[in-house]
C-alpha cells in the first residue's frame, strides 16, 4: 500500500511555504489540495491545538466571505500535525497564485479583534477552546515569513525521495 502524498513527503525538509499537495479529479472538474505550512515540521513547536481552532474560524470566515475566493474555496482545516493548514480550491491554481490570499487572510487574522466567528455552543463542537491573542501571535509569525521568505523556496516541496509503505523509494519528477 503506498503512503497519501502527504504522507510521503519527507517531512525534514519542508519549511514553511504554500505547496500543491494533490490533485484530484470530480468528474470534468478539479480540486486541489494546498500544504499551507507554518511550520518546520518536527523542530518548531507545533501550534497550540486552541490557537489552531481560532485560526480555522478566522481564516475559514475570511475566505467564505472573500470576493474573488468564496466561490473557489471547498475547504480550510487544520492538519493533524499541528504544523499548518489544509486549503482545497476547485481548479488548479498554481501554488504562488495563492501567495496573495494567504497573506491577506492571515494579515486579517494578526490583527483580528472581536468574538470568534462561530464560538458558540450552537456553532461549534468544542467553543472553548480558543485561544486569540496566541492565533494572532502564530499568524503574525507566518505573515514576516512569508513576507521574508525566499519566493523560490516556498511554493514547491523540496526535490527528494519519497517513501511507500513497504519502504521502496521514489523520486518527485
Amino acid at each position: 500500500m503506498d503512503l497519501i502524498p502527504s504522507f510521503s513527503v519527507d517531512h525534514t525538509k519542508i519549511i514553511p511555504g504554500i505547496y500543491e499537495s494533490r490533485v484530484d479529479t470530480l468528474g470534468t472538474e478539479l480540486a486541489t489540495t494546498y500544504d499551507i505550512r507554518m511550520k518546520v515540521p518536527n523542530q518548531e513547536p507545533a501550534i497550540a491545538p486552541a490557537a489552531m481552532h481560532t485560526i480555522e474560524h478566522v481564516v475559514a470566515t475570511y475566505l467564505r466571505n472573500h470576493p474573488k475566493w468564496k466561490n473557489e474555496l471547498i475547504y480550510w482545516g487544520p492538519m493533524g500535525c499541528l504544523t499548518g493548514f489544509y486549503i482545497i480550491i476547485k481548479g488548479r491554481p498554481a501554488s504562488k497564485d495563492l501567495y496573495p490570499i494567504i497573506l491577506e487572510a492571515f494579515e486579517h487574522m494578526s490583527t483580528y479583534e472581536g468574538e470568534v466567528p462561530g464560538a458558540t455552543p450552537e456553532n461549534c463542537g468544542n467553543y472553548l477552546m480558543h485561544d486569540l491573542p496566541m492565533a494572532r501571535w502564530e499568524a503574525k509569525r507566518y505573515v514576516e515569513y512569508l513576507k521574508n521568505a525566499d519566493q523560490t523556496k516556498i511554493f514547491e516541496y523540496p526535490k527528494t525521495e519519497r517513501l511507500n509503505v513497504n519502504g521502496q523509494a521514489f523520486f518527485d519528477s
